[in-house]
C-alpha cells in the first residue's frame, strides 16, 4: 500500500497520464492501456485501493468528473454537423435505444440469470456508450466523417439517456411491487427530468449571455464553467438521481450551438481537462475493483451475456433502427459493432446495486461483477479491433497524413504538386479567389474560404490532414493561424512561413512573434524568397538517401543556395525541415529540396555524357 493519500493521488495521476502517452507512442487504444494499468496495480498487485483511500469522497469525486466529462464531449455537439446524419442519430438515439434496452433486458434475464427487475434496470443502463470510451476510440481509428460523428453523438446523447432509462425501471418496478401503488414518485421521475433539461438549457443561455456581454473578464472564463458544470449537475441530481448528466448535457449542448466566438477557446482547455480525469477516473475505478469480482467474470452465464450483448443484441438494435436511414451497409455494421462501456455504466450500476440490494432483490450483487464484465471485454474487443474493421469496411482515412497549406501563390502551388508526387494529400486554402488563381491553374485541391470562418469548419473535412502549414503574405495572419490550431493540430505539426524580413547584405531584420507555430525550412527563407527562386526557375527535387549517399554526402554534393524543404520516412510519415526542430535524416528517406536549375542541367549533362560513353 502506499504511505498516504496525497503519494496516491500522485500515483494515480502519473499511470492516468502515462497510460495515455505509452498508448500514443505505440499507437495502442488508450482506453485499453488505462483499463489494464488499473488492473495491475489495483486487485492483481494490491499497490492502490482508491475508493477504500478517498473514503466517503470516492463517489463524488468521480461523479463530478464524469459531468464535466460529459460537458465537454456535449460542446462539440453542434447541430450543423447533422446534415446527412441528423436521422440516423434521431433513430439510434430512440428506436435503437429502446430495442437494446429490451434485448438487453431479456438478455440478462435468461442468460445471466438476473431477476425481472433486475434484468430491466441494468438493460437500460447498458445502452450507453459514452466520451470516456468512445474519445479515445475515434482519435485512435480516424474514422471518415460519417461514422464518427454517428459514434460521437451516440456516445453523448445516449449516456444519459441510458441512465435515465435504469432510473425510469427502478422507478416502474417499485410501482408495480408496492402493496399500495402511487403513481407520485413516476410523476416526480418525469417532472424532475423535464427540470434538468430546462436548467440545463437556462444555465447555457445565461452562461452564454454573460460570457458574449462582457460581464465576466477572459481569465474567469473557464474556472467559472468549471463551477456552473459541477452546480448544474449537482442541482439537478439532488433533485433525482441520474437527472444531472442529462442537465449538464443540456447545457452543453446549448453553448455549443449560440455561436459564442470564445466557446472554441474553452473547449481547448475542456478538451485538456478532459483528457486529464478520463485517464485518471479510469485507473480509480478498475484499481478499486475486488479480486473476486475479477475472478467472477469468467463465469459461463455471465460471459455468455456478454458475447450475445456485443455480437447480438447491439448490432441488431442498430440494424433494425437505421432502416431507411441512408447509411450504407457498411456503415451500419460498424456502428452496430463499436459500443464501448466506460465510465458512466460502471459508476451508475454501482449505485443501483446498492438500490436494489437495499429493495431486497439479492441478485443485484452481481451487478459490478457484470458491468466490469462488459467494460473490460467491449474496452478490448473493439478498442482492438475498430482500426482492422475501419480499414476492411473502407471506412477509415487511407493514405498518409495530409497538408492544409493556407495561402495561394506559386510557391505552395508548386510545393503542393511535390507533395502529391510522395503521395501526401494536400488542400491550399484561401480567401481570395484571385489568389487561387494559381493554384487552379496549376491542377492542385483548393477550397475558397477562410480558415477562421465557421462555414469553413462546417464544409471542409479537415480529418485526412495532421499538418498545418501558414504560408499567406500577411505574417500576424500566419501567427493568428498557428496560434488558433495549435490545440488541434499539436505544436510539431504547425508551421508559418518565416516572419522576418531579407535586406540586401543577407542578414535578417524584424521581430519574430513568439506566438503559434514553427518557422517552416529557415528564418533566412521569407515567403518573397520562397516565391521569388520558384519563378526564377529553382525546382522541387526528390533525393533518396542510401548507404552509399549519405544525408552528409549529399549536403556536400548539393548547391550552397539549395533549401531542405521536409522528408519521407519509409514508413510514409511526413517531416518538414525547421531550424526549430531537429530533424535528422537517414538512409532510405526522400528528401525534397528546392534546387537551383543549374544544378540539374549538370546532372542531365553528365548522364547524357554517360549514356554517350556507353553507346560507344
Amino acid at each position: 500500500m502506499v504511505p498516504s493519500l496525497l503519494f496516491e493521488i500522485m500515483i494515480i495521476g502519473l499511470l492516468g497520464i502515462g497510460s495515455q502517452w505509452v498508448a500514443w507512442r505505440y499507437r495502442l487504444p488508450a482506453i485499453v492501456v488505462m483499463a489494464v494499468t488499473g488492473l495491475l496495480v489495483g486487485p492483481i498487485f494490491g499497490f492502490i485501493n482508491p475508493e477504500e483511500s478517498f473514503g466517503p469522497m470516492y463517489s463524488p469525486i468521480i461523479s463530478a468528473a464524469v459531468a464535466i466529462i460529459l460537458f465537454e464531449g456535449s460542446l462539440n455537439l453542434r447541430f450543423s454537423e447533422l446534415r446527412g446524419i441528423g436521422k440516423s442519430i434521431f433513430r439510434i438515439s430512440t428506436v435503437g435505444a429502446f430495442i437494446a434496452w429490451i434485448l438487453g433486458s431479456l438478455t440478462a434475464h435468461y442468460v445471466a440469470g438476473l431477476s425481472w427487475a433486475v434484468a430491466f434496470v441494468i438493460g437500460g443502463l447498458f445502452i450507453v456508450t459514452g466520451p470516456t470510451v468512445i474519445m479515445p476510440l475515434l482519435r485512435q481509428s480516424k474514422l471518415k466523417s460519417r461514422p464518427a460523428k454517428i459514434l460521437k453523438w451516440e456516445g453523448i446523447i445516449v449516456d444519459p439517456i441510458g441512465a435515465l432509462l435504469a432510473v425510469f425501471a427502478f422507478e416502474i418496478i417499485t410501482f408495480i411491487t408496492a402493496i399500495d401503488p402511487d403513481g407520485t414518485q413516476l410523476l416526480m421521475f418525469f417532472a424532475a427530468s423535464l427540470f434538468a433539461i430546462i436548467l440545463g438549457w437556462a444555465l447555457g443561455r445565461g452562461l452564454g449571455w454573460i460570457f458574449e456581454t462582457g460581464h465576466i473578464p477572459e481569465f474567469l472564463k473557464s474556472p467559472a464553467v468549471v463551477v456552473v458544470v459541477i452546480f448544474c449537475f449537482t442541482a439537478a441530481d439532488e433533485v433525482m438521481h441520474e437527472t444531472g448528466l442529462l442537465s449538464v448535457t443540456a447545457m452543453g449542448i446549448t453553448l455549443a450551438n449560440m455561436g459564442i466566438s470564445s466557446i472554441s477557446d474553452m473547449r481547448h482547455f475542456k478538451e485538456n481537462i478532459s483528457v486529464l480525469l478520463i485517464s485518471t477516473i479510469f485507473i480509480m475505478l478498475t484499481a478499486s475493483l475486488e479480486m473476486e469480482t475479477i475472478v467472477h467474470i469468467f463465469s459461463p452465464n455471465i460471459i455468455g451475456y456478454v458475447l450475445l450483448m456485443m455480437f447480438a443484441v447491439r448490432p441488431l438494435s442498430i440494424f433494425i433502427a437505421t432502416i431507411g436511414t441512408g447509411l450504407s451497409f457498411n456503415e451500419r455494421a460498424l456502428v452496430g459493432w463499436i459500443a464501448p462501456r466506460g465510465i458512466v455504466a460502471l459508476t451508475v450500476s454501482g449505485y443501483f446495486a446498492t438500490v436494489l440490494a437495499d429493495a431486497g432483490y439479492e441478485d443485484a450483487s452481481i451487478l459490478t461483477t457484470l458491468t466490469f464484465a462488459l467494460v473490460i471485454f467491449t474496452v478490448l474487443a473493439h478498442g482492438f479491433s475498430i482500426g482492422w474493421l475501419a480499414k476492411k469496411l473502407d471506412l477509415s482515412m487511407t493514405g498518409n497524413p495530409g497538408v492544409l497549406i493556407i495561402g495561394s501563390n506559386p510557391f505552395t502551388a508548386e510545393l503542393s504538386k511535390s507533395l502529391s508526387k510522395v503521395d501526401v494529400p494536400s488542400m491550399i486554402i484561401d480567401s481570395s479567389w484571385e489568389h487561387l488563381s494559381i493554384a487552379r491553374k496549376s491542377g492542385v485541391p483548393f477550397y475558397y474560404g477562410n480558415m477562421l470562418s465557421e462555414q469553413t469548419e462546417h464544409h471542409l473535412d479537415t480529418i485526412p490532414y495532421e499538418y498545418l502549414l501558414a504560408v499567406t503574405d500577411d505574417r500576424a495572419f500566419n501567427s493568428l493561424i498557428c496560434t488558433t490550431f495549435l490545440p488541434e493540430y499539436g505544436r510539431t505539426n504547425v508551421f508559418k512561413a518565416s516572419p522576418y524580413t531579407q535586406l540586401d547584405n543577407g542578414n535578417a531584420k524584424g521581430v519574430v512573434s513568439q506566438v503559434g507555430g514553427r518557422i517552416l525550412f529557415d528564418k533566412k527563407f521569407p515567403l518573397e524568397t520562397l516565391i521569388e527562386k520558384v519563378e526564377s526557375g529553382y525546382v522541387f527535387r526528390q533525393t533518396t538517401l542510401t548507404e552509399q549517399f549519405t544525408f552528409e554526402a549529399y549536403k556536400e554534393e548539393k548547391d550552397p543556395s539549395t533549401i531542405f524543404l521536409y522528408l519521407i520516412k519509409p514508413s510514409g510519415q511526413l517531416k518538414f525541415f525547421s531550424e526549430e526542430m531537429r530533424t535528422v535524416p537517414a538512409i532510405g528517406d526522400k528528401i525534397v529540396s528546392l534546387t537551383p536549375t543549374t544544378k540539374e542541367q549538370a546532372k542531365i549533362q553528365a548522364k547524357l555524357e554517360s549514356n554517350r560513353s556507353l553507346d560507344e
